[in-house]
């Protein structure tokens, strides 16, 4: 260069802008070499410098024009060699060239354009982040605690209710579009809490206070999970939610005291319910059973008393059709069955009047025929054969 040969003393020579004096020297801007007096530094003083600083490098200490150009070579590979990074298996590479994303890469060696005109940023796709949505654990050396926090987790229902609720969402970023997840969204887990409590205040609000606290825990983090997904969906946020999980599901602490009054005796009613239910379905199938045993000992009765009936009109029809051909002896045969079936289960007594018992005063021993005396259904028996 014309300028490259310059001592830099107080006599100096010149340069393209002239000679420098001691006390500032020449240059488009009137100043020296840039330093305390504010002016912009002096270009033939960088270049002289660098040229001393390769020369150092270089053995011999003389760098030629064939030189420089192997050092600026030299210094453009290694530039280009920095630009090879390795992507963890964990990991998502995205490169990114003068400011915007570029694509990304996967596992293993890769390589982008270096610093200044591009960088890499390798998100971790698998980590499971959970965020906590009600209250905080604080962490100390041995132990851990929780603290409510209000303004989160207390909700109102559908039946004009309140209920106070805490739930845990984990998520993670999406393997798909990690891109999004680091160029759209400027506050990730921020987004993820807005996002996770306003979708368990609009679920919440479409239910009464009963199911939330009792049936309803797992339709409820399902389709809070499935709202908040689409949400995030709908921002191109780059996250994926893998759980949804309530903690606590309770009235306020201030009326907590009541409302379990409330459902112990709401417990008691379905106890009782259920036990009137067995109860009336062990009775009502033996009241049925009963019924039919009963129904059908009737109608054996029924037709026995009717085929009795039949038989006896039959019989006495046969016999009147005997008395009409010979009415005594018909009497007479009448007269002896009815008196064997009627005496026929009596005790009788038989005094002769005739003979040597003529005076004696018959002595009848009452009470042992009274203890003698056959049940009534011995008599009926003897009556009705």
């Amino acid at each position: 260069m014309p300028w490259s040969n310059q001592s830099g003393g107080g006599s100096g020579g010149g340069g393209p802008w002239g000679q420098r004096g001691g006390n500032g020297g020449g240059g488009p801007w009137g100043g020296g070499s840039g330093g305390g007096n504010g002016n912009p530094p002096d270009l033939e003083e960088i270049l002289r410098r660098s040229q001393d600083r390769l020369k150092n490098l270089v053995p011999g200490g003389n760098i030629g024009g064939r030189g420089l150009l192997l050092g600026a070579l030299v210094l453009i590979l290694l530039w280009l060699g920095s630009g090879i990074y390795f992507v963890r298996p964990n990991e998502v590479g995205l490169n990114v060239v003068f400011g915007r994303f570029a694509g990304k890469t996967g596992e293993g060696p890769n390589w982008n354009w270096p610093y200044p005109i591009g960088s890499v940023i390798k998100p971790q796709v698998t980590n499971v982040i959970t965020t906590e949505v009600g209250f905080r654990t604080i962490e100390s050396v041995r132990t851990s605690r929780q603290t409510d926090v209000i303004e989160e987790s207390l909700m109102l229902t559908g039946d004009e209710n309140i209920v106070d609720i805490d739930f845990i969402v984990q998520w993670q970023i999406d393997p798909a579009a990690p891109e999004n997840y680091v160029f759209n969204i400027q506050d990730p887990s921020g987004t993820v809490k807005a996002v996770a409590e306003s979708a368990m205040r609009e679920i919440i609000g479409r239910r009464n206070i009963q199911p939330v606290l009792t049936t309803d825990r797992g339709a409820i983090e399902t389709e809070v999970r499935q709202l908040m997904q689409e949400t995030l969906n709908g921002y191109n946020a780059g996250v994926r939610i893998s759980l949804v999980q309530l903690q606590k599901v309770d009235p306020p602490q201030q009326v907590i005291d009541a409302f379990r009054d409330v459902q112990a005796a709401r417990a008691d009613q379905e106890r009782l319910r259920n036990e009137a239910q067995t109860y009336a379905n062990r009775v009502v199938p033996e009241a049925r059973g009963r019924a039919a045993q009963l129904t059908q000992a009737a109608e054996a009765f029924k037709e026995q008393t009717v085929a009795e009936a039949r038989g006896q009109a039959s019989r006495f029809n046969a016999v009147y059709e005997q008395y009409k051909k010979a009415p005594g002896v018909t009497r007479e045969r009448l007269f002896l069955e009815t008196m064997e079936r009627v005496m026929g289960g009596t005790d009788k007594i038989i005094l002769d009047s005739t003979g040597n018992g003529q005076g004696v005063v018959p002595y009848l021993p009452l009470d042992q025929l009274q203890q003698r005396r056959p049940a009534p259904g011995q008599q009926q028996g003897g009556a009705l054969r």
